[in-house]
């Protein structure tokens, strides 16, 4: 998987481009076919800068998540409980459409002598 963090008109903190790789790398863990997450940090208003997290999975549209806030990591941690929804929803639609159907399913009788306790 594929990790990008890219910032436009200025340049992050030090520490800030390996904090964010490792909060969205996280994202795995929800969804195993993802190809790469790209994070883009908009640094035009110094005040209030924006995030915008895009995710690429397999056989999938793309995700995408923007927030902001007063500081880039906390419109971080805005954006990527935006971004875990969108592929828990798309887990559920990839996943819950094997369960069998209804006409497949055997009935089981039941003995109305041996569902009775003892008394």
């Amino acid at each position: 998987m594929q990790v990008n963090v890219s910032a436009r008109h200025g340049s992050l903190q030090p520490g800030d481009q390996e904090l964010i790789e490792e909060k969205t790398i996280k994202l795995r863990r929800l969804y195993d076919r993802i190809n790469a997450i790209e994070v883009t940090i908009d640094l035009k208003q110094l005040d209030k800068p924006s995030v915008e997290i895009q995710v690429s999975a397999e056989h999938a549209d793309d995700m995408v998540a923007h927030a902001e806030a007063t500081t880039v990591i906390a419109a971080l941690d805005n954006a990527i409980p935006k971004v875990e929804q969108q592929l828990r929803k798309l887990k559920a639609r990839k996943t819950d459409h094997r369960t069998a159907a209804h006409k497949h399913i055997e009935l089981v009788e039941v003995d109305d002598d041996e569902s009775t306790l003892d008394e």
